[in-house]
């Protein structure tokens, strides 16, 4: 703490309060005598911040992810803001059943006719607009689904795939597992980042859906692993 104040000119106050705003915001790991700068660990946008980041890209993603989906399906569409341009794409559908986490979702559905919608109960977090706990995931326990529309946090060839809210991740976990297939749809930047918590392994994927700004060593290792790759522009 000294070193920094001396370093910038500034007291030892200034720097403590400096360094406590920037681990607030997810953009260090404080500890005892340092504090370390993330660089894989990816830091949680609120939604309104998600919905900024990327926002054409994320609609070329729902639109072709909308395009695996048939009519007379029942899927899952996981909160978030990728899988809301899904659900928007999804109006047009014909006799389909949504199971969903997310209020932004369920309010996208709200005016599709031909949609039915479901919506998992629990406890609402704000900063996702997402329900999470016992209640959500005793929702899921007998029901089946020809498939879950997943979003993610993080995607790392290690850990799998991943996300922040250990609720969510265990909600995840239970979509997973009450799906016929698992969709994977994110762009490219979430590819290398780690959220804390683990949702499944990248061999469990049955679709991804991203752009091309994949890296080569991703793409190469989930092409031997025999899941289906949907690149859009």
């Amino acid at each position: 703490m000294r070193d920094l104040a001396r370093h910038f000119g500034v007291s030892e106050v200034t720097i403590r309060l400096d360094l406590t705003f920037l681990d607030e915001k997810g953009l260090l790991v404080r500890s005892r005598g340092a504090a370390l700068v993330k660089n894989r660990i990816a830091r949680e946008l609120t939604l309104r911040e998600k919905h900024g980041e990327h926002a054409a890209l994320k609609r070329k993603l729902g639109e072709a992810t909308a395009k695996l989906i048939g009519n007379g399906e029942r899927i899952i569409v996981d909160s978030g803001t990728t899988t809301e341009e899904v659900a928007i794409a999804l109006h047009d559908h014909q006799d389909l059943v949504v199971m969903t986490n997310g209020l932004n979702i369920a309010n996208r559905l709200a005016t599709a006719e031909q949609v039915e919608v479901m919506v998992a109960g629990g406890l609402l977090r704000k900063k996702s607009l997402s329900f999470y706990g016992a209640t959500a995931e005793a929702s899921l326990r007998h029901l089946h689904f020809d498939k879950v529309i997943l979003g993610v946090d993080g995607f790392d060839l290690k850990l799998g795939l991943t996300t922040h809210f250990e609720a969510e991740a265990s909600l995840n976990r239970l979509m997973c597992r009450a799906s016929e297939q698992i969709v994977v749809v994110t762009d490219s930047s979430k590819f290398r980042r780690r959220g804390f918590h683990a949702i499944c392994d990248i061999k469990d994927i049955d679709v991804l859906v991203t752009d091309r700004g994949i890296p080569a060593d991703y793409a190469e290792r989930i092409a031997q692993l025999g899941t289906r790759v949907i690149l859009v522009d």
